[in-house]
């Protein structure tokens, strides 16, 4: 939502917007393009009579314990028969139409791939638009409408709105499609796996006959929704059998499409998952005319989207008369992995750049699928490669001490982040590289643990 307030504003229109909570980097971008926050889902916000109220899916018609709205703007909207619609069918009607849209979905990958292709097409010259759930580092905001005729979004399987639970993606209309990998996930609104094939291959049903699909040939699942019916183009990528493979390690491999070397990536990015996003986007971009050689050059520059592996801070502690090496700073990342599948392939691409150095995770399980416990028994298989594991428990309905118990000694639980940090603190050593993992803001505690560690 706050990419697409970022598009109005820059089509002309004034923006203002609402939510509880927002937090950087989204919040910074949109006070810098002078788009006013407000704090909260007042009523009195009516007074500002906009033209048109763009409704997120964060909003409902839930009532708290007393009774009264959880969200009163919408209650006073829908009373006064003001005009609204959700955000995915502003951007498909007023941004979208009529432009090529590449559109990136699946269970993991999203920004990644969607900021990945976005920069293919940028450095070939394309002038893309763009909306992506992150701000890329390229590019330094998460959305623009560009002047090119191709349109990047990442396409996202959550229901559209309150009042529209289709995915959002279907609104998207995209010529070429990129379906990334697919999990259970959503557990608030899916009841199993087969309800998001269903939704996916309704993607595949907009997809015109000209268009193409670019499939991760590794996943089960995405067969399965191939095989409901596909009217265009496939161009697989990931296994060794598919169009697009790659030989090699995941930050030097060469690029084969249909048994030729077409390319060679070499990049800053490690981890398999970064090696298949490669692939998904160079196949993506091969469908608008960029040629893979000229593609992977693009990624050789490619800087990664915030909070991402994001080094936060280093750290040296205090080694008395000492000197002090590079080798025994204690660095901090922040990463959005909140999906264990996530948090496992995070970990293992952090364990292959920091080869026997000790890792530290330290996660919250914080969307609404962890929340309801629905992978809990999937933590300790996420976090395998992790020498201790730090885990946030606060507002959870299940007991993630037993949930990590498997884990032995090697496992923390705290119900606060100042509980957190401080057993953080304690375990931590020079050389150390913290990992923190969550889709939310984790209460400030790269800065916590910063300040933490330096104070030792």
């Amino acid at each position: 939502m706050g990419g697409l307030a970022a598009l109005a504003r820059e089509a002309g229109h004034r923006v203002t917007g609402c939510d509880a909570g927002v937090y950087p980097p989204m919040s910074d971008q949109l006070r810098a393009l002078g788009i006013d926050l407000i704090e909260g889902f007042s009523a009195e916000q009516m007074q500002l009579q906009p033209d048109l109220y763009v409704v997120g899916n964060v909003v409902s018609r839930a009532r708290l314990p007393n009774g009264e709205a959880k969200f009163p703007l919408m209650e006073a909207i829908l009373d006064a028969g003001a005009p609204y619609t959700s955000g995915p069918q502003w951007l498909g009607e007023h941004v979208l139409q009529g432009r090529h849209v590449l559109a990136v979905a699946g269970t993991h990958g999203k920004t990644t791939t969607t900021a990945m292709l976005s920069w293919i097409l940028e450095s070939a010259g394309l002038q893309p638009g763009f909306l992506v759930g992150g701000v890329p580092m390229n590019f330094g905001v998460s959305a623009r409408l560009g002047n090119g005729a191709c349109f990047v979004i990442e396409a996202d399987e959550y229901d559209t709105a309150f009042f529209d639970k289709r995915s959002k993606f279907v609104h998207y209309r995209p010529r070429t499609a990129v379906l990334n990998n697919l999990e259970f996930d959503h557990a608030d609104i899916f009841e199993n796996l087969a309800a998001i094939e269903r939704q996916f291959h309704h993607l595949l049903r907009t997809v015109p006959s000209n268009g193409r699909v670019v499939c991760n040939g590794l996943e089960e699942s995405l067969a399965r929704v191939l095989h409901q019916g596909c009217w265009s183009e496939v161009r697989s990528f990931g296994a060794a059998v598919s169009d697009f493979c790659a030989l090699g390690e995941p930050d030097d491999f060469q690029v084969q499409y249909l048994g030729q070397q077409v390319a060679q990536v070499r990049w800053a990015l490690g981890g398999i998952h970064n090696q298949h996003n490669a692939l998904a986007a160079i196949a993506a971009a091969e469908h608008v005319g960029v040629p893979p050689a000229q593609a992977a050059a693009a990624l050789a520059n490619f800087q990664n989207v915030k909070r991402r592996m994001e080094v936060r801070s280093r750290i040296h502690l205090a080694q008395g008369a000492a000197p002090v090496q590079d080798a025994d700073a204690i660095t901090i990342y922040d990463d959005f992995a909140h999906h264990p599948t996530a948090i496992r392939t995070t970990v293992n691409g952090l364990r292959r750049k920091v080869g026997t150095a000790r890792i530290l995770a330290v996660f919250e399980p914080r969307s609404n699928t962890m929340k309801l416990g629905a992978m809990k028994s999937q933590l300790p298989w996420s976090l395998e490669e992790a020498d201790l594991a730090f885990c946030h428990s606060g507002g959870l309905g299940w007991d993630a001490q037993e949930a990590l118990q498997s884990m032995g000694p090697r496992a923390w639980v705290a119900d606060s982040i100042d509980a957190l940090v401080a057993q953080v603190r304690a375990q931590a050593r020079p050389g150390d590289h913290i990992l923190c993992m969550s889709n939310g803001g984790f209460g400030g505690i790269h800065q916590k643990l910063a300040a933490a560690l330096q104070s030792q």
